[in-house]
């Protein structure tokens, strides 16, 4: 995947945050060192993660998808924001701050800029009381996310803090934190185009866009193993294996076509052109859409 991509979306979960929060105690589960204890499991580097983060899109692709096909604005298919009370645990945080970045961004695209302050409040406070707001001046973020004419600079200034909060997670012992702002993310977009297609079915391209996410998913049920000793992520991770297991029956099929040379930056290289094909038949299509909103309903309630 781009880093483009991978920028947009850590744009999307960082956008709330500003300087001087407080230090909070860290005392569940969420964030105990998988490596003490009576745990096999091996280290996992800081490179093996960032290496699989990395592979992840941006939830934001879906959101830019939508709306250059002309789909409309539709804040009903969002988490709304007066759920954040709700959510006591760090576990429960993490995940609801990435579906909170993810509709931050559909509003952000849609150019909706009331909206957008309110989960930017939202966003704040989440990422506050997980003590990773120290990393952004909330000021400037808030007047670049609710500017489109500024994203270009928003992406500049993400992806300097986002490489800094992956680093000081890790340190921290914290690394899961990133992976369930990740999970959370990624199954909001999931549910946003799945909306979106239930009253477009007509959408060729929105029908391949959700078979296409078989491949992630694969990417964060391996993360989601790398924690699963904590009961909360193990919990999650049998969840999300109902999704993974009907995934599994979707085949993605891949036509490599001719190379060709390809100037960049001076430099001419090898592009080699690949076409997918989603075979995904309807009754696959409605379990991933019912699975999809089952997890996801547990999760923001």
């Amino acid at each position: 995947m781009t880093q483009k991509f991978l920028v947009l979306f850590l744009t999307v979960f960082f956008l709330a945050s500003c300087g001087d929060s407080k230090e909070t105690a860290q005392d569940d589960n969420l964030l105990e060192d998988i490596n003490e204890g009576d745990s096999l499991k091996p280290e996992i580097s800081q490179e093996t993660l960032s290496a699989i983060i990395q592979q992840i899109p941006s939830p934001l692709e879906i959101s830019v998808l939508l709306k250059e096909s002309g789909h409309k604005y539709n804040k009903s298919y969002l988490n709304s924001s007066d759920n954040v009370s709700k959510y006591n645990t760090n576990f429960e945080k993490a995940l609801n701050l990435g579906i909170y970045g993810t509709d931050l961004g559909y509003t952000n695209i849609y150019e909706q800029n009331q909206d957008g302050v309110v989960y930017l409040s939202s966003i704040k406070e989440l990422a506050d009381e997980l003590n990773i707001g120290q990393f952004f001046d909330f000021n400037t973020i808030k007047r670049l996310a609710t500017n489109s004419s500024n994203l270009d600079s928003l992406l500049l200034i993400t992806t300097k803090n986002f490489n800094d909060i992956n680093s000081y997670l890790q340190e921290q012992k914290r690394a899961n934190l990133s992976i369930l702002l990740l999970t959370g993310g990624w199954l909001e977009a999931l549910h946003i185009a799945e909306q979106v297609y239930q009253e477009n079915p007509e959408s060729e391209a929105l029908r391949e866009k959700i078979g296409e996410q078989k491949i992630i998913l694969e990417n964060i049920m391996l993360l989601l193993s790398f924690y699963n000793d904590d009961p909360d992520i193990a919990k999650l991770e049998t969840e999300m294996k109902k999704l993974a297991d009907i995934y599994a029956e979707v085949e993605i099929k891949y036509t490599h076509g001719e190379s060709s040379f390809k100037e960049v930056d001076g430099v001419l290289t090898i592009v080699q052109e690949t076409t997918s094909e989603i075979l995904m038949s309807d009754e696959q299509l409605k379990k991933i859409i019912d699975i999809t909103s089952e997890i996801r309903k547990n999760i923001i309630s």
